[in-house]
């Protein structure tokens, strides 16, 4: 029986539709065609390449344009801060839980929570409606590409 934590139906997240570095702390994210991934150390170019565990943040459109319901206006995958934006299906934000994204796997190491600057550029309101629904961080177990088009399924 699927919970709010296990997504339910196919094991197929869609394409990825979008994908963002930021070099640095605060600076703005910037858009990419492809990221190279290297093995428990993250996207080669982002802020948290070679961190401990936060090392690639996934989010969907899905759950972002659910959020924009309720937000009551669209959200920008860009402006979210996430890395990686995956066209459909709701991710599986349990601790443990793997993905494979191109040639990249990935597992879960915990759900992202809407970061500062959001609540900045888009007010308290958006914050609230990404509530479990603004991504989930993950850790690099296998690098590779990722290159904007690619596969991303469950596995």
């Amino acid at each position: 029986m699927a919970t709010d934590a296990t997504p339910s139906g196919t094991d197929s997240l869609g394409p990825v539709v979008g994908l963002f570095v930021a070099p640095g702390s605060r600076l703005p994210m910037q858009t990419r065609y492809e990221v190279v991934v290297e093995d428990g150390r993250g996207i080669v170019g982002d802020r948290y390449h070679a961190a401990r565990h936060r090392q690639v943040t996934v989010q969907s459109v899905e759950e972002l344009d659910a959020a924009a319901v309720e937000h009551g206006a669209p959200i920008d995958p860009g402006g979210t801060r996430r890395n990686v934006t995956l066209g459909s299906g709701r991710l599986d934000r349990t601790p443990g839980a793997r993905m494979r994204i191109g040639g990249v796997l990935l597992e879960v190491v915990r759900d992202a929570a809407p970061c500062k600057l959001l609540e900045d550029a888009l007010g308290r309101d958006a914050r609230l409606a990404l509530h479990r629904r603004a991504g989930v961080v993950c850790r690099t177990l296998e690098g590779g590409r990722i290159v904007l088009g690619d596969r991303a399924s469950r596995v």
